[in-house]
């Protein structure tokens, strides 16, 4: 294996070596280098042998030396050096089969990489390791790796994934972690599936393997789901349950090891009819990318924004906040606090029914643009309209039904400003003070 460099960064040590566009880099110090976490581990040595093929075909040695950890200074054609490796299982609730047809292609992509678990936080399902890979990970002491695990029972793991080796792939777990290897998991929580006790059993069985984290986050079902496994939304109840079994599981984590380890989704509270949590239940907030604690750093910072603020009558704002139905109430409550510090600011609270996927989706990030449309159309907005940046892909310009930010501002006649999960941008916003420096 061997991968082509697309250029060389100027006055780097790389290019100091003579290393050139087009070349081939083979090995570093002997070791082949296929992908980035080759690149990136064996890079860091300050005593380097490369092997390179340059353009004629001819194979040679550069040997560099720089300090330890700098970077060599080598570019390539894609991130990952080589192809995004895709999901080969059929998991009974995965959204991306729930999505309907004609969406961007981007969106239908089922990633599976361990690379991305530990550059961008990506869930693996461990099933499409291979010996070299599981093996690299221990050698390289990769960590954290976020894992979907699901459940620990391997025959329900199987039915759950349509994988046949989606139990034997849960042994790696043991492997890792007697490497010290940081696992993060997470659990798709399936009424009458792998809830109620097999939730428990996992939670036990994750616990033994002393993995750093157990997000458990309900099925998301949408009204497209015509010919897939048959699968009940929570209900309240269920609901109240799923969150019991994690609250008494987290006390006891509290108390053996000083962190609680397991917690439920912002959505399963919501479901239940539970206060979320204070701030301080959540630690450092390490499940917040799977939707917990979400509410409780918001209301967290933007208070703690207001408390440090003078009071100022002289700002005059009228502005709009459009959010997904379940998290509406707390934004709600956030607002009204807003309103009693600064008397002369008007916020309006939207929720959005989720018309496009179905009214089981309720969340903002799910919110598409078709949907801010038809139900803010003629709607009184104010000054700006403030969207969660969830609701945008990474280039905040698409939503998920392909409908772009400039769609929205145009259709509405109005600002859109997407915010992020941030008390301080989103008061700014409010203000009209977003993009000031400090």
């Amino acid at each position: 294996m061997a991968v082509k460099i697309k250029s060389v960064f100027s006055r780097s040590y790389a290019e100091r070596a003579g290393c050139e566009a087009g070349d081939t880099l083979l090995s570093i110090n002997g070791n082949d280098i296929v992908d980035v976490l080759d690149y990136r581990f064996y890079q860091l040595e300050s005593q380097l042998e490369l092997k390179i093929r340059d353009v004629k075909g001819e194979v040679h040695t550069v040997r560099v030396r720089k300090p330890q950890y700098e970077e060599l200074g080598l570019d390539f054609d894609t991130y990952l050096m080589d192809k995004e490796k895709s999901c080969r299982n059929k998991c009974v609730f995965c959204f991306i089969d729930q999505l309907p047809k004609g969406l961007r292609e981007s969106l239908y992509f089922k990633d599976d990489d361990s690379r991305l678990s530990f550059l961008f936080g990506n869930y693996v399902t461990l099933t499409n390791l291979s010996e070299h890979e599981i093996n690299r990970i221990i050698k390289m002491h990769i960590s954290p790796i976020n894992v979907s695990v699901h459940t620990t029972n391997p025959e329900l793991r199987v039915k759950m994934m349509g994988n046949r080796f989606a139990g034997d792939s849960l042994k790696i777990l043991k492997r890792l972690s007697d490497n010290n290897i940081v696992i993060n998991s997470q659990i798709v929580c399936c009424p009458g599936l792998n809830d109620g006790e097999e939730l428990k059993r996992s939670l036990r069985d994750l616990y033994d393997l002393n993995v750093n984290l157990i997000a458990v986050v309900p099925v998301g079902l949408t009204k497209f789901r015509e010919g897939l496994f048959e699968l009940t939304p929570f209900t309240k109840e269920k609901a109240i349950e799923t969150v019991d079994i994690l609250e008494e599981f987290g006390d006891m984590c509290m108390q053996t090891r000083g962190k609680r380890i397991a917690y439920a989704a912002d959505e399963l509270y919501i479901k239940a009819g539970y206060d979320i949590p204070d701030a301080s239940f959540y630690g450092d907030f390490e499940a917040i990318e799977n939707g917990i604690g979400l509410i409780a750093m918001l209301k967290e910072d933007l208070l703690a924004e207001l408390d440090w603020r003078d009071p100022d009558d002289n700002i005059h704002r009228n502005v709009s906040l459009a959010c997904g139905t379940s998290a509406a109430p707390y934004l709600r409550e956030l607002m009204d606090a807003v309103e009693a510090r600064f008397k002369n600011v008007k916020v309006t609270v939207y929720p959005i029914v989720n018309d496009f996927f179905g009214d089981n989706i309720n969340v903002s990030g799910l919110v598409t643009g078709g949907d801010l449309i038809k139900q803010l159309k003629n709607k009184p907005l104010g000054d700006d309209l403030l969207i969660s940046s969830s609701m945008l892909r990474f280039e905040n310009d698409l939503f998920l039904d392909d409908v772009s930010i400039d769609d929205v501002r145009g259709k509405l006649n109005i600002n859109v400003i997407p915010v992020n999960n941030d008390g301080r941008m989103l008061l700014d916003a409010i203000l009209g003070e977003e993009g000031e420096d400090g």
